[in-house]
């Protein structure tokens, strides 16, 4: 007979084989991103705004290089409109467009080739307002109940996978425009930013956008 400890480490491992199993097959059930598919719908696509490889030159444009693969995902989804809604949660008709042309596989390629590539340094332009910026992003405005930029999107701007973007080097006309975007009601694919946004001035926004353009 097989003591109380063996059955304990039989079950264990019997659990740990099912959970290897488990893996193994959601892994084939999901393929590896093709790096050079990715690169060609971006070519195709992607460059006339973003850039070949996702530096866009543009200020209205953002950088995609170096983002996230799971937030890019996240985002061409959410151009579209989902079932039971009337409007995308982030509404930008050129996009739209070219979201909805892209098939899961083709996300996952074009977010792998971005998230690869290295992002251009961008640079503060407002020395009257960088010492705002500076505060707002790392310490936040206490009195507005506005939290820090840095708790969620790290002191250098890099952000943290698959929850918050990463900011360094961005445009600061594309941040300011999303933030009051955000502020606004017209995206509404993050309900956090949503909320500080509303907090926040036009001045305060401008001066943050500009800071996080320099951040390294």
């Amino acid at each position: 007979m097989i003591s109380t400890t063996g059955r304990r480490f039989v079950v264990m491992a019997l659990f740990a084989l099912a959970a290897a199993q488990g893996g193994y097959a959601q892994d084939k059930a999901t393929p590896k991103p093709d790096l050079a598919k990715g690169q060609q719908i971006v070519g195709q696509v992607c460059a006339a705004c973003h850039g070949t490889d996702g530096n866009s030159t543009i200020g209205a444009n953002p950088k995609l290089a170096g983002q996230h693969a799971d937030y890019l995902i996240k985002q061409l989804l959410d151009y579209t409109v989902k079932p039971g809604a009337q409007k995308p949660a982030r509404e930008n008709s050129v996009m739209a467009g070219f979201a909805a042309t892209l098939s899961d596989a083709d996300r996952r390629d074009v977010a792998a080739f971005l998230a690869v590539q290295k992002p251009k340094l961008g640079v503060a332009r407002n020395r009257d307002t960088l010492a705002l910026g500076q505060q707002i992003y790392r310490t936040g405005i206490a009195d507005k109940a506005v939290p820090a930029c840095a708790g969620c999107h790290s002191p250098n701007g890099a952000g943290i996978p698959s929850q918050y973007p990463r900011l360094a080097g961005q445009h600061a006309e594309y941040t300011e425009a999303q933030l009051k975007a955000f502020r606004d009601g017209v995206r509404r694919n993050n309900a956090p930013m949503m909320q500080i946004a509303a907090r926040l001035s036009d001045a305060e926004i401008k001066a943050v956008a500009d800071y996080i353009a320099g951040l390294r």
